[in-house]
């Protein structure tokens, strides 16, 4: 016979996540990559040299541009964030710092969305578990809460999401209005109004900050997704408002970002190649992992459920993002956005899972994430002690120049992380084995242990090795006093960089202001002759990233006029 929901849940398999565990364990991955660290390369940086520019006044707020640079990705909402809150943040704060305080709440909002949103779609009757015939099945309210935990942990162990999540860029900015685009549609058939907001700001925000077309695509598979519901017809005898609700936020979204000059065509097709799609599977294996696997069983042992909200909203955001990323010659910022709909995808799968399964995932993830600690501390030791020696000769051979510090503070959380995972790890083997959510755990607590890891124990060397500091410093102790400079052939980041450590009044070789000093990325030397006249120049020195070998830099000073 033919069961109507793959799920069978006891009431005992969805008992209570605490509370306060699930908070801590989202503090403890979305703190430690943004407090601490100085601007990283490249987007980072770039994205907050467009911010400072708009908090300045150095740029139109409607055409943020950096020395005549438009953004590679072309937004207005998230340099807004940024410039607004350096603007009102107070002088001891410092501004990157500054910038960063709009972006850990939307990563914030990005994992609040994802709860509620995979919540409402557990609530849905098509999604519930299976009935017994004497009782005892899972009560609605308390498995949504048990799939939206699942669902919360899924995303936050997903690999891809570590990096891009935080940082200052239009890519995080994306990520969170989708993810609350998603708790729109997904709440909006039991509270019609908090649903239509959500999807309001969602659809909006997401036009605003890059992504209007997929915003628009979202918006009316949206309205399709809610005309193919088997529980439309249900939710609240309705039929019918909702989705013409849909079709008029995404218009009203697509019409913002149309009068606000944000649609732009950068479609890019992969090449043919056999090299650039199998780079292309590896991008999307890697990415979404463990998220992946568990999808693809959810849409496997869901298949008779397709069309029922819980099933078809994820697919529509997941696919949409896939066919985005692959439209933008597979980029991994577009692929970010399919994280929260894989998450719920992978929520799903936890109800039908078998126990060799759930055991299998525990065990990979144990040794795949206490590898990674294990690795994270013996490097640290070497860069403190010297031993191993060949770890620390590898050190100093990658990153010359390097001088490790210790941190007590950085040392005891890292401790306290440690001693975290282990109990984690006995807590998962020893007891609540009955849970739904049990085999997300792991992965969702080893992810947040190596970012907390990296971000402590490695944040110096991080500093050192993706800042551009150690370049900036280098290059200001050859212009003293530090004033006018002439550029050429710098990426936006690197220009945000020197206005940013430096503090030096950067112009184009193309102004009309004449400086005493001028400086070149080494790959534009063969542009040079043709924005200035060298004649009227010598070559001071040439410099290099110290953990790069690849961003030489050429610094010239104009020659003295004769009398």
């Amino acid at each position: 016979m033919n069961q109507p929901t793959p799920a069978i849940v006891a009431q005992n398999a969805v008992r209570r996540l605490p509370r306060l565990a699930l908070l801590l364990l989202c503090l403890a991955y979305i703190l430690p990559g943004f407090l601490g660290r100085e601007p990283w390369k490249s987007s980072d940086m770039a994205g907050f040299g467009y911010m400072s520019a708009l908090a300045q006044g150095r740029s139109d707020w409607l055409h943020p541009q950096l020395l005549g640079l438009d953004p590679q990705v072309p937004a207005l909402l998230p340099y807004w964030l940024g410039a607004w809150a350096m603007q009102v943040a107070p002088g001891w704060v410092a501004a990157d710092f500054a910038a960063r305080i709009p972006f850990i709440l939307l990563l914030a909002l990005t994992l609040a969305a994802t709860w509620y949103g995979v919540y409402y779609l557990a609530r849905g009757r098509l999604a519930q578990p299976l009935s017994f015939a004497f009782g005892g099945e899972a009560r609605p309210k308390d498995y949504a809460r048990a799939v939206a935990d699942g669902g919360l942990m899924a995303l936050i162990a997903s690999l891809g999401l570590a990096q891009l999540s935080h940082e200052t860029t239009p890519a995080l900015a994306q990520l969170s209005f989708c993810a609350l685009s998603f708790y729109g549609l997904a709440t909006m058939p039991y509270h019609p109004l908090g649903g239509r907001v959500g999807l309001t700001l969602g659809l909006c925000g997401l036009g605003l900050s890059g992504a209007p077309a997929m915003a628009l695509l979202l918006g009316l598979g949206g309205a399709l997704v809610d005309l193919l519901d088997p529980d439309t017809p249900r939710a609240g005898g309705r039929w019918g408002h909702d989705r013409w609700s849909i079709l008029a936020i995404a218009m009203l979204g697509a019409a913002l970002a149309w009068a606000l000059d944000q649609f732009r065509w950068r479609v890019q097709l992969p090449d043919s190649s056999w090299q650039e799609w199998r780079s292309l599977a590896r991008l999307w294996l890697w990415f979404s992992w463990p998220a992946w696997p568990l999808a693809l069983w959810t849409v496997w042992r869901w298949h008779r459920q397709r069309w029922s909200r819980h099933m078809a909203l994820p697919l529509l955001f997941a696919v949409t993002g896939f066919g985005v990323s692959l439209c933008m010659d597979g980029t991994d910022r577009a692929l970010l956005l399919t994280l929260p709909a894989m998450a719920a995808l992978a929520a799903f799968s936890l109800p039908t899972l078998s126990r060799s399964m759930s055991a299998l995932i525990d065990w990979f993830t144990l040794l795949f994430f206490s590898g990674c600690a294990i690795t994270i501390w013996v490097i640290w030791i070497a860069m403190q002690t010297g031993v191993p020696p060949r770890i620390a000769a590898n050190i100093v051979r990658l990153f010359p120049g390097f001088v490790p510090s210790f941190s007590a503070l950085h040392f005891l959380l890292a401790l306290l992380a440690t001693s975290s995972w282990i109990w984690l790890v006995r807590w998962r083997t020893g007891r609540q084995r009955a849970a739904i959510w049990k085999s997300l755990v792991l992965p969702a607590g080893g992810a947040a242990l190596s970012l907390l890891l990296l971000m402590t124990l490695w944040l110096p060397l991080g500093n050192f090795a993706r800042s551009y500091a150690p370049l900036v410093h280098r290059v200001a102790a050859l212009i003293e006093p530090r004033g006018c400079v002439q550029v050429h052939g710098l990426t936006r980041a690197q220009i945000a960089a020197f206005q940013f450590h430096g503090a030096l009044d950067l112009h184009a070789t193309d102004s009309s202001v004449r400086c005493e000093w001028l400086l070149v990325d080494i790959d534009a030397r063969a542009t040079l002759a043709r924005a200035v006249n060298m004649s009227e120049w010598t070559l001071r020195a040439k410099l290099r990233r110290p953990s790069d070998d690849n961003e030489d830099v050429l610094l010239f000073r104009r020659l003295p006029t004769s009398p």
